[in-house]
């Protein structure tokens, strides 16, 4: 998408929301320090809220038991990030729209986007709502439904920047049935584009098809506390949410499902033949009293046609070899897997907020690739194991102001390269510092 049909999206956008609220009157309501502004019609029956987030960010990575004993730094603005939503509660109808100022996105292979989210929602009943347009989906593992100004530590976990498509355009139905005087039981179901974020050119393969099934048997989190890492909240009481999912991607153009038309495949009547992507993943978070816990596990695999004969090169020129790195002719469906992000992975972290506001967070994670997966890539993956401890200084009871530190000891397996492409014997140590204000 161009700039200038940003600008037009936006400047539609704006303007339909300037005209809905001068007919409605609202008044300002409140300021809280880290949940933003809210705005209310005088019958109370609209309300709108504007909020937002800055993190400036830096990373020091440094390659142990090798000739190289450069620090490789990196400094820049991580997120930058304006939200509007609103709802009507006569209308049964909710929207959002969430702007990413900085054009970076949540991983660092993720397109430029300005246009974050942007949906509408109508509450078909008390306890269902549907949803048309672009947001996180219920699909991906619980980590991507948390916001990114609640983190535990200063990154998400590699686990998500695997396999997480992150943000897709569709249809979105969610659902809450309370089943006992406690317990809850949510299912969320999902038929979007499986193309990722920001899907303004020619549409490839078919559609995502997906859902989740969330259980909480001891009552609902306070103050939304499922959507976000640390207990800043203290739960006065355990709370326990356990979750499954599973989608079917039918003909993803890229590795993942995360963007549109990057990796192409084509049959012998030059006809577009791509392959599906099946992931599932099981998942849990518990909080009490400043502790918390966080489980992820997923995997996921490729169905390859039989039928592709070609792959179309980034130039655009078509060609029919099918290589791995040293120009030897592997099998079609080696070779497709090959660039695709398929096997295993799990996540788990834990931590402990004081009630000074400090915290000691901690982080395992773990991947498991198949043979054939761009996880054993040298440069960018092929790393089995990291290990992540974190230090936090709230700088107020809730996400509104925080100074994050931590490091990660990476295992790299051999054949691993550095981000020149040269050989390195050992393993990585990474340390991140980044700060957070929310408004």
């Amino acid at each position: 998408m161009t700039n200038l049909k940003k600008a037009i999206t936006l400047l539609v956008v704006l303007i339909s929301f300037v005209e809905y609220s001068n007919a409605q009157e609202i008044e300002l309501n409140k300021y809280k320090f880290g949940e933003g502004v809210s705005f209310s019609g005088k019958d109370r029956n609209y309300k709108m809220e504007i909020s937002g987030y800055l993190q400036p960010y830096t990373e020091s990575k440094k390659y142990l038991d090798n000739d190289d004993a450069t620090l490789y730094n990196r400094m820049r603005m991580r997120r930058a990030r304006l939200n509007f939503s609103g709802s009507s509660k006569k209308e049964k109808i909710s929207y959002r729209l969430q702007l990413d100022l900085t054009g970076g996105g949540e991983g660092d292979d993720s397109m430029g986007s300005l246009i974050f989210d942007a949906w509408i929602g109508y509450d078909l009943t008390k306890r269902i709502k549907l949803t048309f347009g672009q947001k996180a989906t219920s699909t991906d593992n619980r980590e991507l439904g948390m916001r990114s100004n609640t983190l535990q530590l200063v990154e998400r976990s590699p686990i998500s920047g695997a396999f997480a498509s992150i943000r897709e355009f569709g249809f979105f139905a969610e659902s809450s049935y309370k089943i006992s005087k406690q317990s809850y039981i949510k299912p969320e179901f999902a038929i979007t584009n499986g193309d990722g974020i920001n899907v303004f050119r020619k549409d490839h393969g078919g559609l995502k098809y997906g859902g989740r099934i969330d259980y909480l048997p001891f009552g609902l989190f306070n103050n939304f506390g499922q959507y976000r890492q640390a207990d800043i909240e203290r739960e006065l009481t355990p709370k326990f949410i356990i979750g499954a999912t599973y989608s079917y991607n039918v003909g993803i153009s890229d590795r993942r499902g995360s963007q549109s038309g990057t990796i192409l495949y084509l049959d012998a009547q030059n006809k577009e033949l791509l392959p599906d992507y099946v992931k599932h993943g099981v998942d849990f978070l518990f909080k009490y009293r400043g502790f918390s816990l966080l489980g992820e596990y997923i995997k996921a695999s490729a169905r390859v046609p039989s039928g592709i004969t070609q792959r179309v090169k980034v130039d655009g020129t078509i060609a029919i070899d099918f290589e791995d790195a040293n120009n030897n002719p592997i099998p079609i469906e080696n070779y497709i897997k090959g660039r695709m992000m398929i096997g295993e992975g799990y996540n788990l972290q834990s931590g402990y907020v004081f009630k000074n506001l400090i915290s000691i967070d901690g982080r395992i994670s773990y991947f498991k690739p198949e043979t054939n997966s761009f996880l054993n890539n040298g440069t960018y993956y092929n790393r089995s194991n990291y290990y992540t401890l974190g230090f936090t200084k709230y700088l107020a009871r809730n996400y509104g102001a925080k100074i994050q530190l931590d490091c990660t000891y990476i295992n790299a397996k051999s054949g691993s390269n550095d981000i020149n492409g040269n050989l390195i014997k050992g393993d990585e140590f990474l340390t991140r510092l980044i700060t957070t204000i929310s408004f």
